[in-house]
């Protein structure tokens, strides 16, 4: 890593380049009035079928995903396939609820899932938490997408010492802020087409060409389950003696024993919970809002697996980096002592392409980072906007103050980001992102549930909610330092009499934050507690808006 790839710097500064201006180029693609918050911050909700496929897919499947999967798979093994079937699992879920978000919010002119819950429920509180949790979710998850930025630059060789370390990272973020000041959503919708193709290219490059080089894949998959037997043994060995184990995401690896459920709880329950969770996302629901009709969300969710196989293919990238030999190879030992298993993708593709390949892949992969940071901080801003500063700071602003406030809050996100990644490091980002996934789930009450039926009373919500997010997070802090039956800090051994069942504490968190609310609900509406009155009805959730409601809840 002490010399720069000059060849591979070379390229991926002029694909960077070229994406920059696209950023600002979008300002004027499907010209709005970029001073109204729905323009701004949605597109103008005018996205159709193929925009949006990009859009989702550069939203959802992020810089950090290229890096993160395969370094998990080869750091721990095949348990973290779990990505893969967990976003199968996810897309009916969108099929059947997203048009239902999608047709009250364009009727109501709602931005947020938060204006949703604030007109459904009459409740500021329960909207102010919403919005809370969707800021607080997305903040360690927009820091990540900073580590694939950091990786492929160490990877070409640019690094030093204090300011200048830092120094390109905070140039491509001070770009990125400057387009998603000036075009807003426009500018990752354009970015995410250049990105997504880039991808493809990579993977599908990779794929086929490593395993010609390295002997195909039953040698590849040879050299994982001998590497996978290895870190079995010395788990083991590590459990027995009470030591540290040797890779930072510790799992049960062997067959259920008398008393536990091994991993079969821990992989569904992960798979199950992480899809719930994904769509609740601020991010992800600003893609869907952004699109022109209902059933380009239906045809989406059909479309969008063919991300999955890609995600697939990007995972199997793990195992070829444990089959090239990369993390014994001294050319890289100064990145994996860096980055640890992030490192693992780039030292593959460094030692199985050539320089101008190695540039159209790393900018792929700090493409795929900026695309959704800005997503990520577009999003945020919509919910402070919409739900925070309007609410409790400026009743009834202009929508040109609206579009302002975004704006300034975005970049505001994104420094913040920044701030959080050179002060806290990748490791705390990403303790972070994982508590995330717990937080953002206990909103699906509110959200997903309040999209069919209003019986929910709106403070057991709120005390659900509470009762949610104190259990999630317990029970991660109660993982953060345990040596067995854990997946990361996210997966908590649940004692069922004689029976332990390792699973996502975010679903086991989401049981009790729905108990709650349920028979809180029962309890309120017995005593008559006031339910405050619902802004929307039945019709709003099935039907497409005519041009002239739309229109007027744009307005509103």
């Amino acid at each position: 890593m002490a010399n720069v790839n000059v060849t591979a710097l070379v390229i991926f500064i002029i694909l960077f380049a070229a994406v920059t201006v696209l950023g600002f180029i979008a300002a004027r693609w499907r010209r709005g009035d970029l001073n109204q918050l729905h323009e701004w911050g949605l597109g103008g909700r005018r996205f159709g079928t193929i925009v949006t496929w990009f859009l989702l897919g550069g939203d959802l499947y992020t810089a950090y995903t290229f890096i993160a999967v395969p370094a998990a798979i080869f750091a721990t093994g095949a348990i973290n396939f779990f990505a893969v079937p967990y976003t199968i699992i996810a897309y009916p879920f969108v099929f059947v609820v997203m048009p239902r978000l999608w047709s009250v919010a364009r009727k109501h002119g709602y931005v947020t899932p938060a204006d949703f819950v604030r007109g459904r429920y009459d409740s500021s509180t329960l909207a102010l938490l919403v919005a809370l949790t969707g800021i607080l979710a997305t903040m360690p998850y927009i820091a990540l997408q900073l580590v694939g930025i950091q990786v492929v630059l160490a990877a070409m060789g640019i690094q030093g010492t204090g300011i200048y370390a830092d120094l390109p990272l905070i140039v491509a973020f001070i770009i990125l802020a400057a387009y998603t000041y000036t075009s807003g959503l426009r500018a990752p919708a354009m970015i995410a087409l250049v990105k997504d193709a880039l991808i493809y290219i990579t993977v599908i490059a990779a794929v086929i060409i490593i395993p010609l080089k390295l002997g195909g894949y039953g040698f590849i998959f040879n050299a994982a389950l001998a590497h996978q037997k290895f870190i079995t043994d010395k788990i083991f060995d590590a459990k027995l003696l009470g030591t540290k184990p040797p890779v930072p995401f510790l799992v049960t690896l062997a067959p259920p024993s008398a008393g536990t459920t091994g991993q079969f709880v821990a992989f569904s329950t992960l798979a199950l919970g992480s899809a719930l969770a994904l769509f609740l996302y601020p991010h992800s629901v600003t893609g869907v809002l952004a699109s022109n009709s209902r059933n380009v969300i239906k045809r989406n969710a059909a479309l969008l697996p063919a991300y999955s196989f890609l995600l697939a293919l990007i995972a199997l990238l793990g195992f070829m980096a444990i089959a090239a030999g990369v993390s014994s190879n001294p050319a890289y030992a100064a990145g994996f002592k860096a980055y640890g298993g992030t490192f693992a993708v780039p030292a593959l593709l460094l030692n199985q392409f050539p320089s101008w390949f190695v540039g159209v892949a790393f900018a792929a992969i700090a493409i795929g980072a900026l695309v959704p940071a800005a997503i990520m901080s577009i999003a945020a801003a919509n919910l402070f906007t919409r739900n925070i500063y309007r609410e409790y700071f400026r009743k009834n602003p202009s929508q040109g103050e609206e579009s302002t406030v975004a704006r300034l809050v975005s970049l505001l996100v994104k420094f913040g980001a920044l701030v959080f990644i050179f002060t806290l490091g990748t490791q705390n980002a990403l303790n972070l992102q994982l508590l995330g996934g717990i937080w953002i789930l206990q909103t699906f009450p509110a959200i997903v549930i309040g999209l069919y039926t209003r019986f929910m009373h709106r403070w057991a919500l709120v005390i659900g909610w509470l009762a949610g997010m104190a259990t999630g997070t317990y029970m991660a802090y109660t993982q953060a330092s345990a040596v067995t039956l854990h997946f990361g800090s996210s997966v908590y051994p649940l004692k069922l009499g004689s029976l332990t069942a390792p699973g996502y504490a975010a679903l086991y968190a989401l049981v009790v934050n729905l108990v709650v609310a349920f028979v809180l609900s029962l309890i309120f509406h017995a005593v008559r507690l006031p339910s405050g009155k619902d802004a929307t009805v039945a019709v709003d959730y099935e039907t497409e808006p005519t041009p002239e409601v739309a229109a007027a809840g744009a307005e509103h």
